[in-house]
């Protein structure tokens, strides 16, 4: 068993448990289970019954969830002393060890389970994690790929095996090999702001926004454009900035070039970001597209031409859901060393949708050399 869609971010219960009930956080009688994390909710049902057997066998968090803590530090995986000190004394020790992902935990499924639905009382319960997480599991991603959701807003997974942490994104023990990394990033102005420029430049259709990016260049001729709605998570700006090719300010594009400048802008700083992060495009890199934009052809062609990558989409709508379904089979036999790649090789895989267009690279690597330059000066405005 798995659990879906859990939240990894909920590190302040811990932080109130010293603040606000220091005799609590203090007193050595309190055990581990009586501080599970949220994101456990589901495995503490699975396994209820033990707290009242043995209480160390109760929680053993998952590396890839004590790095969504802020509390592991990755690369030893191991909980970090000055973090945990931070939150509360002697939280180490409440807190329980650390486990590969796909590690089947000790307890096994509470008796309640067996006696009233009937499970068997073989089941294993694997340590569980959180939605995006899954989602890599479920999309099936492997070293060197991308997975991209282009939503209301915009989630970017990269597997990554040399990270470099960085104040935006965030870096997680990879939900699939405990020898990897997974990043994540999220660009609030997504599906919204392309649905403004759709209305704004190309009366509200989705087939004339389509074929200006088809009569426009790849590069847009050196114009540039930065489109913030709202105030964005990744950088934190907000604000509608265009430069022309001589990297200059101006107050406005022609409709088709507008739709460009937006399209390809979104992706280079989605492709910045990520090497900021220690991403690093290789020759069998692939790029999984999900979300109302993957449906676009040409919004593809341009995220296939920025990236110098092939873009394929896939048909499972729960990708998180899979990914746990995924994860617990492969944790059955991951002690044996065999790779999730290898348990689902069964899986249907993605659909090619389209191929970098002949001399793209060239084009946008100039382009997001320009792209970093007016990125930075965006940046330092904020």
């Amino acid at each position: 068993m798995v659990a879906p869609a859990l939240s990894l971010y909920n590190v302040k219960p811990l932080n109130c448990l010293s603040s606000t009930s220091p005799t609590v956080a203090l007193n050595p009688s309190v055990s581990e289970c009586e501080i599970p994390l949220m994101q456990y909710l589901f495995c503490f049902l699975f396994i209820i019954y033990f707290m009242f057997q043995d209480l160390h066998f109760l929680f053993e968090y998952c590396c890839l969830v004590g790095s969504g803590m802020n509390l592991l530090q990755i690369c030893d995986k191991i909980w970090s002393t000055a973090c945990l000190n931070a939150c509360a004394p002697g939280l180490e020790e409440k807190l329980g060890p650390v486990v590969p992902s796909s590690s089947v935990l000790v307890c096994g499924i509470s008796p309640y389970y067996i006696q009233r639905y009937g499970f068997s009382p073989d089941c294993k319960v694997v340590a569980f994690t959180g939605d995006n997480p899954a989602s890599l599991a479920g999309m099936k991603l492997e070293e060197g790929d991308i997975a991209i959701s282009l939503g209301t807003s915009d989630t970017l997974f990269l597997w990554i095996k040399e990270p470099t942490p960085a104040l935006e994104g965030h870096i997680f023990c990879n939900p699939v090999d405990s020898q990897a990394y997974m990043a994540l990033l999220c660009f609030k102005n997504g599906s919204l702001i392309r649905e403004r420029i759709r209305d704004d430049c190309a009366s509200g259709s989705w087939d004339e926004f389509s074929k200006a990016l088809k009569c426009t260049v790849i590069g847009n001729d050196g114009n540039l454009g930065f489109y913030f709605d709202v105030i964005e998570i990744t950088p934190e700006a907000v604000g509608i900035h265009r430069f022309n090719r001589d990297n200059n300010k101006v107050p406005d594009f022609p409709k088709e070039v507008e739709i460009r400048a937006l399209i390809e802008g979104q992706f280079m700083a989605k492709r910045i970001h990520a090497e900021k992060l220690g991403y690093k495009i290789m020759p069998r890199t692939r790029i999984l597209a999900t979300g109302g934009a993957s449906y676009n052809k040409e919004i593809l062609q341009v995220l296939s031409d920025v990236f110098s990558a092939p873009v394929y989409t896939i048909d499972t709508a729960n990708s998180a859901c899979l990914g746990c379904a995924y994860r617990a089979i492969h944790g059955l036999v991951a002690e044996t060393s065999v790779s999730l790649v290898e348990v689902v090789k069964l899986a249907p895989e993605p659909r090619l949708v389209v191929t970098p267009t002949a001399g793209a690279n060239q084009v946008s690597s100039f382009g997001i050399s320009s792209f970093s330059i007016s990125f930075h000066f965006i940046f330092c405005m904020f």
